[in-house]
């Protein structure tokens, strides 16, 4: 492992989610602890955390959302069936929900995309050099089709592909959770040859559902690179270097009414989960492990 270059893209997702979030997100990034951000165009303080990244120049790219809050597309914000009968996207089990019987219009999901794409692009004054989903929407059948396209046409290069190495050895993930990434894994695999055929790339190795929240510490964070890095050296020992992307979720909590994406901050959002990833990543030991390692911090444009 010694001669091996690790790059390690740590992402702080829903940039723009809430004041609170902003605070942490930046926070984190001064102190070295996050490379990048992925930015919610429609949360409720996204055009500050535009002002943010460009004011600390912290590399940034789209977190598409169609599944929290309220969409930013003008002709899709009264009657679309990317809503509920509330007015907001269907939620993040709503919108599977809905997606499995067909009540799903994939012109309106492409419609909105481009939207965000647009939107991010009039906020940041760039196209955004990498393209994700809220809550792994990117890569449910059918929405990663559309998903391709919009990224194609926009010429956006990379997103994410939520396949964690070693997720079934998590023991500590409650079953009801499990089910969920198992979830999220199986749509990410029949998602690969869509992308691919699309020419979009993305980091060799994902981390981040195992060590997401209460889950977080020095000692998950190392031992989910360690052995996914191990894992991939032994199926292509030639490597020279390896790419990953930690995706975190760090913020100081936020305080309702304040924050979301049009429907006020969810739970996961106003609890002390936050805060703990916040102290988790900024941790010296953290810092000093990844020097150990060869491991950079960087971006999706170095890769």
């Amino acid at each position: 492992l010694r001669m091996l270059q690790v790059k390690l893209i740590v992402t702080g997702d829903d940039f723009g989610y809430c004041p609170r979030r902003n605070q942490g997100i930046v926070d984190c990034f001064l102190a070295g602890a996050i490379s990048n951000v992925s930015l919610l165009v429609n949360g409720s303080a996204a055009a500050d955390a535009a002002k943010l990244a460009r004011r600390h120049n912290i590399p940034i790219g789209l977190h598409a959302n169609l599944s929290e809050g309220s969409p930013v597309c003008e002709v899709l914000k009264t009657n679309s069936s990317l809503l509920n009968q509330d007015g907001f996207f269907h939620g993040k089990m709503g919108f599977r929900t809905a997606l499995s019987k067909g009540l799903l219009n994939m012109s309106e999901v492409k419609q909105e995309l481009k939207a965000q794409v647009e939107l991010f692009h009039e906020l940041t004054g760039h196209l955004p050099p990498h393209m994700d989903g809220h809550q792994h929407v990117h890569v449910l059948p059918e929405v990663r089709h559309v998903f391709a396209e919009v990224l194609k046409e926009y010429g956006i290069k990379y997103t994410r592909v939520p396949i964690e190495p070693g997720l079934h050895n998590c023991d500590w993930i409650p079953p009801s959770l499990m089910d969920f990434y198992l979830g999220v894994e199986e749509d990410s695999f029949n998602t690969v040859d869509v992308f691919t055929k699309h020419g979009i790339r993305w980091p060799d190795i994902y981390i981040g559902l195992s060590t997401m929240g209460r889950n977080m510490s020095v000692s998950s964070i190392r031992s989910a690179i360690d052995s996914a890095v191990l894992e991939l050296t032994a199926k292509a020992p030639q490597s020279r270097t390896v790419t990953i992307e930690l995706m975190v979720h760090p913020g100081y909590p936020s305080v309702p009414p304040v924050g979301g994406c049009g429907e006020g901050p969810d739970d996961f959002s106003q609890s002390w989960e936050r805060l703990h990833e916040l102290q988790t990543l900024i941790k010296p030991e953290l810092q000093s492990h990844y020097k150990s390692r060869n491991i950079q911090l960087c971006s999706f444009k170095d890769i």
